[in-house]
């Protein structure tokens, strides 16, 4: 797709309708052949043919002609397996009309089918569907047991039905079954997937004192809950009241990669050494990936090698952690070159999650060709596109600024039957805007509204403001601000207040930005580095050094860290206030080891330059200039530009 002069752009916002074609030339034949027609059919052979028929439709099919021939009368096995087959399938209805059917020619239902029957309630999302079934056990014929208990329950798991967990559990022990491991280990992952680490232990003491030993699926639901909850050191000590396995080990070590605690990792896979406990691939992977974040790539090499010398060898996360580091830290030819070597040295397939690491780090690199280039590859190899993976092309060509390539992705995504989510419409909203398509971007934030998975957040009116800001169309930012609260009921946040702020001092309405940050702390919104830093520079350029002066003053009480466009910014500010030797004295500190972690760069000494010429000290500024190219900082065509009027000023003046 492409834009012509004068054309609007047009983006596909619904899924086009595919056409539902039904073959009803069906030449199968549903009966198995028999030489004499009067023959009965032995249930065996219906059984065998059930089995072996792949497709459920004709499977059921065939079930219901046999009943009908008046050559077979159906038994409890071929229910049985009927039931189960359908049960794989997901076809709820049909399961519960064959174990009507069965009820009443007077078979019962055996344990294990029953258990069946509740897995399908699992699988389509009907857990309160399945404990309604539950309570009608005995009509089938069947009688509860802790094994259908555990499964009614761990059914209610998957739709974290915890209160309905409580309800059954109780009912469990009050018709007399005691909860075996497999109880207690569902009751624990509930406590936990609700926070209630504290109850988890608790249980965990009332398995052991009713004889239950916790198991290692116990102890690392708990201890892996407590570490997700920053509990690291209260999970080691429940690790250390009995002997750790494995995957404890792994729970414990994610938990100190979360907390940065890298020591602390390492010190934890030594010990398993010491007590021959071989990590595994998941606790080196864990690893690898923490210090590939952080862009400690050397590391990460260096504790593959350990991996592989104890035989143990990388999977898909693996690859995707080393690959993910290698674009942090590194480029893209590095990526794809270890990309490679791993894919064919250890047989990797990847998988949807590893090929969209590669195409995120190619897209964040801007290299679009090769990103869809993995695209395609990825999908000759059956591994379909998803919206991550759209989504990281759709922002990849938004910040390139290729209107083009961000509309042809969005539309090949809605027509692969894929629905945008609510970042993905964030991003094409960028894209619209980075071309100034305003119409359109407020267009698809109407159609986001309607759609109830996607409605515009924050971040998608922040994206639509900034662009509105940058080109200077404030009035429109103003009222998509109000729109946002009243109309969309969204609130803004800091950053919201910050693109206006940037948009008010770009156009020098300074009164209009102070204004605003009284409206910043009447919301009890906390200022952020880029509030203050946005203010300093517009106060810098509105020839209002002190207030930007001040401003940094107040930053420092709020607590805030200045950085380098902070510590810029207050240098420029005393350069155009004429206190030049202020702004020098602000580098002799650094110079001297004054403890800031700020580092003056070619801005700074071109800002102190500009202000000691400004002054008429133009012998400073070149002792300046000598210092500056001696800390190995090169002057910048703004610093020379700098220098050269001043002396051709001084020379005009002399003459």
């Amino acid at each position: 797709m492409y834009l012509k002069e004068g054309c609007s752009l047009l983006l596909k916002v619904q899924k086009p309708i595919i056409p539902f074609v039904l073959n009803t030339n069906l030449n199968v034949k549903l009966l198995p052949e028999s030489p004499n027609p009067s023959t009965e059919i032995k249930e065996f052979d219906v059984v065998k043919r059930l089995r072996q028929e792949p497709c459920v439709p004709l499977a059921l099919q065939f079930f219901k002609s046999i009943a009908n021939s008046n050559l077979f009368k159906h038994t409890p096995l071929t229910f049985e397996v009927m039931i189960r087959k359908l049960a794989t399938d997901g076809q709820i209805d049909s399961v519960q009309y064959l174990l009507q059917q069965m009820k009443l020619q007077g078979f019962h239902c055996s344990e294990d089918l029953f258990v069946s029957v509740i897995s399908v309630y699992r699988q389509v999302g009907l857990a309160e569907r399945a404990v309604e079934m539950f309570y009608r056990i005995k009509e089938f014929g069947c009688d509860p047991s802790v094994k259908i208990y555990n499964h009614v329950l761990d059914t209610l798991l998957g739709e974290n039905r915890i209160q309905m967990i409580y309800t059954v559990y109780r009912n469990m022990k009050r018709d007399g079954f005691e909860p075996n491991v497999f109880t207690y280990n569902v009751l624990l992952k509930a406590l936990c997937k609700n926070n209630k680490v504290d109850g988890a232990q608790k249980l965990l003491v009332e398995m052991s004192n009713k004889g239950c030993s916790p198991d290692a699926v116990s102890y690392t639901t708990v201890i892996s809950s407590m570490c997700e909850l920053g509990m690291v050191k209260e999970g080691k000590e429940l690790a250390g009241r009995f002997e750790p396995v494995v995957s404890v080990y792994n729970a414990l070590i994610n938990g100190l990669c979360k907390d940065n605690d890298y020591k602390g990792a390492f010190d934890l896979m030594r010990e398993m050494l010491e007590k021959e406990i071989s990590p595994n691939v998941i606790s080196y992977s864990t690893l690898i990936n923490a210090l590939c974040s952080c862009g400690e790539m050397e590391l990460s090499f260096s504790l593959l090698a350990q991996m592989l010398k104890r035989g143990c060898h990388p999977n898909v996360h693996t690859l995707s952690s080393l690959v993910k580091g290698c674009f942090v830290s590194g480029t893209t030819v590095e990526a794809l070159d270890l990309w490679n070597r791993m894919v064919r040295g250890f047989c990797l397939e990847p998988n949807v999650v590893a090929f969209n690491t590669l195409v995120q780090g190619l897209c964040s690199h801007g290299n679009m060709e090769k990103a869809l280039s993995v695209v395609s590859h990825m999908e000759e190899n059956g591994c379909s596109a998803n919206i991550r993976t759209y989504g990281s092309l759709i922002n990849g060509f938004a910040k390139r600024g290729s209107l083009e390539g961000a509309v042809d992705t969005w539309n090949k995504m809605l027509t692969s039957g894929c629905s945008p989510n609510v970042v993905v419409y964030t991003s094409m909203v960028q894209a619209l805007c980075r071309h100034s398509k305003f119409k359109e971007a407020e267009s698809l934030i109407e159609i986001m509204s309607k759609e109830n998975f996607a409605a515009p957040s924050v971040a998608t009116f922040n994206a639509f403001i900034k662009g509105l800001c940058d080109v200077g169309r404030l009035d429109w930012a103003e009222r998509v601000f109000i729109q946002m609260e009243e109309q969309y009921k969204c609130t803004p946040n800091i950053v919201t207040f910050n693109e206006l702020l940037d948009g008010l001092s770009k156009t020098n309405r300074m009164e209009e930005a102070y204004g605003l940050t009284r409206e910043i702390s009447r919301r009890g919104l906390e200022w952020s580095s880029s509030t203050y830093n946005t203010l300093l520079h517009g106060s810098c350029n509105a020839g209002l050094p002190w207030i930007a002066l001040q401003l940094a003053g107040k930053m420092v009480v709020d607590g805030k860290s200045l950085d380098e466009i902070t510590m810029n910014m207050v240098i420029l500010a005393y350069c155009k206030q004429g206190k030049a030797e202020r702004a020098v004295q602000m580098l002799d500190q650094v110079s001297c080891g004054g403890g800031r972690k700020w580092r003056p760069d070619v801005i700074s000494y071109t800002n102190v330059i500009w202000g000691l010429c400004r002054s008429s000290s133009r012998e400073d500024a070149v002792v300046l200039l000598e210092r500056m190219i001696r800390e190995g900082i090169v002057p910048s065509v703004a610093t020379w530009n700098v220098l050269v009027r001043r002396f051709i000023l001084d020379d005009n003046l002399s003459e």
